[in-house]
């Protein structure tokens, strides 16, 4: 018989004899007995635990495709500490662990030119400051009215979105425009801009616009998905966190990228827990912390 089951009968018939010795018969501390008794009808942990993960959930419709590492962070800033097994533990019983079930397929293919382009990134995607490594890629998601191509860029410092562009083609000056729009926001000279080797990336005017602007160009080699990887993250965050879960192939892709714009720009950017961060900070959050800290230093 377990400790507790023989509490619940010290519990039961404690009218009829006295606790001690029911306590010195069913070998159980009396200390013991009346914790148990004064704990009756309170939550236990991981009820506890359950009731903050909901709340954490509640915060915001995105919320509820974080998986075990954020809601541990997200735990953490409110106070309370849960192994990863138990957070795992109480996040299945919920019904809150969700499986990957599609992957992105890459589009841009390699072309035979800038063959003498090297990878400057080689798959080391850290950065201790921002805008020193940035990442590019398309990718594309199926429309009622045809599929829109996405186009962002994204800062390996913080994980944060520099700029995206979203079209019905994925012509070079999708790319360019994508570059562009970063480039006018934010101070990008001495940045190096890696991709892989699509045309759109190899044309003669992404170049241009890359040395007009003091940018590095950054290749990946040809058929070497993993130097890219980070970015190909992104696009697996982005549909199977968002896209894979609305009928995309039904709405319009003005509908579609007003989503994204929101999703990318208020959600992922400003608010969702980036785990590669300090402290599960959101890019946006992490990059204004570094800048505050830089002015208060001078």
């Amino acid at each position: 018989m377990s400790a507790r089951k023989r509490f619940e009968f010290i519990r039961e018939y404690s009218s009829r004899w006295p606790v001690s010795v029911m306590c010195n018969v069913l070998n159980v501390s009396e200390t013991g007995y009346y914790s148990f008794k004064r704990n009756l009808g309170k939550p236990g942990k991981d009820a506890v635990l359950s009731a903050v993960m909901q709340e954490i959930l509640d915060e915001n419709i995105y919320n509820d495709n974080y998986g075990v590492d954020r809601m541990q962070i997200a735990l953490g800033n409110r106070g309370y500490r849960a192994g990863k097994r138990r957070t795992a533990r109480i996040m299945k019983k919920n019904g809150w662990l969700h499986e990957r079930k599609r992957r992105p397929k890459g589009l841009t293919r390699a072309t035979t030119e800038i063959q003498e382009k090297g990878n400057l990134i080689k798959q080391d995607f850290r950065s201790d400051q921002p805008y020193q490594k940035l990442l590019t890629d398309i990718s594309q998601i199926a429309c009622r009215d045809g599929k829109l191509y996405i186009s962002p860029i994204m800062d390996c410092f913080n994980g944060e979105i520099l700029s995206l562009v979203m079209r019905g083609n994925m012509f070079k000056e999708l790319c360019i425009d994508t570059f562009n729009a970063a480039a006018k926001r934010f101070p990008l000279n001495g940045a190096i801009l890696h991709s892989d080797r699509g045309s759109q990336y190899t044309s003669e005017a992404f170049r241009e616009e890359l040395n007009n602007a003091g940018v590095l160009q950054s290749l990946s080699g040809v058929n070497h998905c993993f130097d890219n990887a980070r970015m190909e993250s992104f696009f697996a965050t982005l549909k199977k966190k968002l896209l894979y879960r609305i009928p995309t192939y039904k709405m319009k892709m003005e509908e579609v990228k007003t989503i994204i714009f929101r999703y990318v720009f208020i959600y992922y950017n400003r608010i969702r827990i980036y785990t590669s961060n300090p402290d599960g900070l959101p890019p946006a959050a992490y990059r204004r912390r570094l800048e505050q800290s830089l002015a208060e230093a001078t």
